[in-house]
């Protein structure tokens, strides 16, 4: 009896504790739904934002986290990464290393980027011929790790010769390519049971080819009608989105038709493209930091020497496209395609789109009101708003005047639960 008694109390004890609240102050509180509120408290409980008040209502029991003069944000949200993708000839790097090496590489990686402050990442397929992304993920849902809520595609599919491809191996040499390799719709369709069966909660079709690969073209659109349709068609029988790798101009299109939720990268996208999309509604995750990243650090690579000269002639024409899709309606969502550099970098994503005609908090919006949006998670994050989870974020400047302040985050909350705080 006594024993009992005593695990009792333990019981009432951790329940306790993990009841405890917490108040959040700082000078600023951007929302994320367009709202700027001044001088918020946001009081949590366990996980879970349950008031957003002032000074005077802050419970007695709360322990409060004073951030000043600091401006709060909902956790970012990255819609399109590569984690365990982070060398410059990485389809040579794929077939180096293990799949569990990538695993250890790609939970430092998202760790990083939880403390540069996304707190949620869409994994866009990786180089990984296991599931390592998805091994991550589940680690970190189990509690064995800190890091970032993880959805996505465990691997990008791809026809034979196309940028999930190896191009450059001869005919006699046996190996086993970065992307799952699909021809026929019946092959497409196994393909996308294995890969749900194996947990992916996202679909990546490389519809197109890529800037990044040897041996193909990203104005040459891979995948047939049927192909597409099969997929789609098959991902949605359990609930399940695609998104889209896509170019070239007519790739956008079938992409779209066949009911793709996001197209990534959309470079050459037209004016009847981006009608299609508003008919849609299908969203356009860009990703210009990547070829930023390419520019500026890894120009001289003999691995990127495609990318890197692709980048340079098509960059007018392709932000001249994405100024007007931006003025006729269509839905950006945010991803930067980040393939390892140093996680602080990712928030050059914002400066892009603020070039490219939009206000901060358009911006800002893009990365967390609308990519909740994308993700079908808008109950739960994207903004701080009662009743989600407290994701939260601070920097130490208002990003509304200097959109760069993102680049430089302070604070990070998750699930209620400090990760960095550098006040």
């Amino acid at each position: 009896m006594k024993q009992f008694i005593t695990s009792g109390l333990l019981v009432l004890l951790y329940c306790s504790v993990m009841a405890q609240k917490t108040a959040l102050l700082a000078k600023t509180l951007i929302d994320g739904t367009g709202k700027v509120i001044s001088n918020p408290v946001i009081v949590i409980e366990s996980n879970k934002i349950i008031a957003i008040t002032s000074k005077e209502n802050i419970p007695k029991d709360a322990t409060v986290i004073n951030l000043g003069d600091y401006t709060l944000l909902p956790g970012l949200i990255d819609l399109h990464v590569h984690p365990n993708n982070t060398e410059d000839d990485y389809q040579v790097q794929h077939m180096r290393n293990s799949s569990a090496a990538k695993a250890l590489l790609g939970l430092k990686n998202v760790q990083d980027l939880l403390s540069a402050g996304w707190t949620t990442l869409r994994v866009a397929g990786d180089a990984d011929v296991g599931y390592a992304n998805m091994e991550v993920r589940n680690a970190i849902n189990k509690g064995l790790f800190t890091g970032p809520h993880i959805f996505g595609a465990a691997h990008y599919l791809s026809v034979t010769g196309g940028g999930g491809d190896i191009n450059f191996i001869s005919p006699e040499q046996k190996i086993t390519a970065d992307g799952l390799i699909v021809d026929g719709p019946e092959e497409v369709r196994k393909a996308v049971r294995n890969e749900i069966k194996y947990g992916s909660d996202w679909i990546k079709l490389l519809v197109t080819g890529a800037f990044m690969t040897v041996g193909d073209n990203p104005k040459n659109v891979h995948f047939s009608p049927e192909e597409l349709k099969a997929a789609v068609e098959e991902a949605a029988r359990r609930d399940v989105p695609v998104m889209a790798h896509a170019h070239a101009t007519e790739g956008i299109k079938m992409a779209v038709k066949a009911g793709v939720r996001s197209i990534e990268h959309g470079s050459f996208i037209d004016e009847e493209a981006m009608g299609l999309m508003i008919q849609h509604g299908t969203y356009l995750i860009p990703t210009f930091t990547v070829g930023l990243y390419f520019q500026e650090k890894l120009a001289d690579s003999k691995a990127l020497e495609k990318a890197v000269e692709l980048g340079k002639k098509t960059k007018e024409g392709m932000y001249t496209n994405m100024r007007l899709a931006i003025k006729k309606g269509v839905k950006f969502g945010l991803g930067t395609d980040y393939v390892g550099w140093p996680a602080t970098y990712s928030a050059r994503e914002f400066g892009e789109y603020v070039q490219l005609g939009m206000t901060p908090m358009q911006a800002i919006l893009c990365a967390t009101k609308t990519n909740a949006e994308i993700l079908k998670k808008e109950r739960e994050i994207g903004s701080v708003e009662v009743g989600k989870l407290a994701d939260i974020i601070a920097v130490k400047g208002d990003p509304l005047k200097d959109i760069t302040e993102l680049q430089r985050v302070k604070f990070v909350m998750i699930g209620g639960k400090v990760v960095k705080n550098e006040k």
